[in-house]
């Protein structure tokens, strides 16, 4: 008898900590009352507060689900409270909103501005090292989108939601580039024993080369090459 008396309530206590049963009932109409103002408030924030976050709506973001979760689970927090949370992020996010459109610098300030990573088929090695990017990371998204090598590749930016975009040269004017592939760049090169065009593994430099020694980059000083690929997107 003893036994069970523990048992039954070290189990209540582990799925309802202080609470009682009842509170279950609670918890459901707590949570779809917040369900509900969640999506009153991003159809006031609009689409984009939904789709392309920036660093600033997404602070905004992570702001409404704090104060949308912590009522629902704990009969500490009122419904009010949140709801005024609610509609204090709201209206501030409204006139920083109002404000970002008319002042460029605050747009800057608040949610970044886009940064130029590949210009010509090669990396911009400084705002690159500024994003914090890893390559293995960047080349994947760029394989998602149909590039295998960086020669195809004008420009490349990275918009202040996080995406990348990509502009590609016509198929006539496709270069040699850096190939970007798996497993591509794991056999560096010092020494050229094929003439032909050739990559710098860092910044994806590209020249033709005579059979000898590679050298260093004529862009950042680096001295590790890869055989350049030329080839066609396909679409």
């Amino acid at each position: 008898m003893y036994l069970s008396a523990f048992l039954d309530f070290t189990l209540k206590e582990f799925l309802m900590g202080s609470e009682e049963w009842t509170f279950l009932l609670e918890i459901v109409l707590r949570t779809m009352i917040m369900f509900l103002t969640i999506i009153i408030g991003l159809r006031i924030l609009g689409k984009r507060g939904v789709k392309q976050l920036s660093v600033f709506e997404l602070v905004v973001i992570i702001g409404l689900g704090s104060a949308a979760g912590d009522p629902m689970f704990y009969k500490e927090v009122g419904i009010a409270s949140s709801i005024i949370v609610f509609i204090v992020i709201i209206c501030f996010y409204s006139i920083l909103t109002y404000l970002i459109g008319r002042f460029k610098k605050i747009e800057i300030i608040l949610e970044g501005k886009p940064i130029f990573l590949i210009e010509n088929g090669v990396f911009s090695i400084d705002n690159f090292k500024k994003e914090n990017l890893g390559s293995d990371e960047f080349f994947s998204e760029l394989r998602l989108k149909g590039v295998s090598h960086l020669g195809q590749i004008e420009t490349a930016i990275e918009e202040t939601s996080g995406d990348i975009s990509v502009f590609f040269y016509d198929e006539n004017s496709i270069k040699y580039g850096l190939p970007i592939m798996p497993h591509s760049l794991d056999h560096p090169l010092q020494l050229i024993e094929i003439k032909g065009y050739y990559s710098c593994t860092f910044c994806g430099f590209t020249e033709e080369k005579e059979i000898g020694n590679a050298g260093s980059c004529k862009n950042c000083g680096k001295k590790n090459w890869v055989e350049a690929s030329n080839k066609h997107r396909i679409a």
